[in-house]
């Protein structure tokens, strides 16, 4: 008798190893970034968001596929997101220099939300890498997709001008500038 597939949503669901974690946790980021382009369509002033969030939406997919399966992520990918970066990070630098509360706009926050999933992705691969060898370049992208969503937030909430607000942990206090040359 053949199996019935609607009674399985992923087919390595019952294995024990940490790249079924990974997997699941980069298609959740795959799916948050597939809300934040729905909500950055929206706003014309926003379509070069759109557009990198489109390139970035398979490329999510290629990372989740790419530690079962053929290695998919590649140096030219890795450059071309460190490129997204540099492009938004030369608008908002400035904003950027304290720890900020993850607000705003809702494509702002959908992108800080995807920034959550980034991260959660990256703890998902330390897991991998502790059950079997994982790519160095598999880390570098996933930790520098979070900060393309982090970037892509403020951006967006500069866009729409919606202020920044910084946080002041209390928990961590922050080293302040001794001099000028360190506050650059």
């Amino acid at each position: 008798m053949k199996k019935d597939m609607r009674y399985l949503c992923y087919p390595y669901m019952r294995e024990s190893a940490s790249t079924v974690d990974f997997e699941i946790r980069t298609d959740s980021m795959t799916t948050r970034i597939g809300q934040a382009v729905s909500l950055v369509k929206k706003n014309a002033n926003l379509i070069t968001v759109y557009d990198h969030l489109m390139e970035l939406l398979p490329m999510a997919y290629h990372l989740n596929g790419s530690v079962r399966g053929k290695l998919a992520i590649e140096e030219q990918d890795l450059a071309r997101l460190s490129d997204i970066y540099d492009l938004y990070l030369e608008v908002v630098h400035e904003q950027i220099t304290q720890f900020l509360l993850p607000q705003g706009s809702d494509a702002a926050c959908a992108l800080h939300v995807c920034r959550s999933e980034a991260k959660k992705s990256v703890r998902a691969l330390h897991k991998v890498s502790l059950e079997r060898d994982v790519p160095k370049i598999l880390f570098d992208y996933t930790h520098l997709l979070a900060n393309v969503f982090f970037v892509m937030a403020v951006f967006v909430n500069h866009l729409e001008e919606v202020q920044e607000i910084p946080f002041q942990s209390k928990s961590y206090p922050m080293r302040k500038p001794k001099n000028e040359e360190e506050k650059k």
